[in-house]
This record gives C-alpha cells, structure tokens and sequence, in this order.
C-alpha cells in the first residue's frame, strides 16, 4: 500500500482510502466499454494508481496502456474523456464533489526498470574478474 504521494508529501488516510476508491470505480468505468474515441477503442488499459489532491476536488490517474505502446495518445484520449468518465464516477460516488480528473502516464514501472538495470550492472561489475590484476601478475 502505498503511503507516500509521488510528490513526496506523505497522504493522508483519507486521501489514500478515496484514491483506492476512485480507482476502482474508473477501473470499472474502462472495463465497461462505454468509451466512444478512436484513440481508446480495444485498448486494455489499467489504472495503477489515483491520488486526490488534499482537498479532493482534483485527483491525478495514473495508467498504463496494456504493452505500454500508444501511451501519450491514451493519455490524450483519457483527458479527452474526463468530462464523460467524471459524470458516470459521480453517480457512484457519495462524496460532496466529484474530483476533477487528470490522466497521466505511470513511469514508475520505467523507474523501476532502470533501477533493476542499474543494480544488475552492478552485481555484473562486481562478479567480473578484475583484468588489470591478471595483467599486473604476468
């Protein structure tokens, strides 16, 4: 469970149980096929994570396209579509506002791709023989 927001500001309980929240109701909203653009049709997309802003009339969704390919125009298509996806997110909700959507790409799949990377070309570097050694005894 995540317990920190991507801008490194610590949520707080509510923010993080309504995040959840939205983020099922929007899964369940995408899953639905409803969505009339060209940009979204057959596209599997999952939404990792939404994060309310403290006061919650605002809420960042961040997705990942299945694949990864197309992201940026899925994106675009989603931001297109917010208007549409709010009004049937507010009939499932019971919250004063519904919070107004932005769609985002979710890099922390990359950022935790390149990390993986990194700490393998380390591991690698450290398991290899040092060549100046073998050279230096000769």
């Amino acid at each position: 469970m995540a317990t920190q927001k991507r801008s490194g500001k610590k949520a707080s309980k509510r923010q993080l149980r309504v995040g959840e929240q939205l983020r099922h109701i929007i899964s369940s909203i995408l899953t639905e096929g409803n969505i009339h653009d060209p940009d979204l049709e057959g596209i599997p997309i999952t939404v990792t994570e939404v994060q309310p802003s403290p006061d919650m009339r605002n809420a960042t969704v961040h997705i990942i396209p299945l694949g990864g390919k197309n992201e940026d125009v899925v994106v675009a298509g989603l931001n297109r579509t917010s208007g549409f996806i709010q009004a049937e997110m507010g009939r499932q909700l019971s919250m004063k506002f519904t919070p107004r959507l932005t769609f985002k790409k979710d890099e922390s799949f990359e950022y935790g791709d390149h990390i993986d990377a990194l700490l393998r070309r380390n591991k690698a570097d450290e398991q290899s023989p040092d060549t100046d050694l073998d050279s230096n005894e000769q």
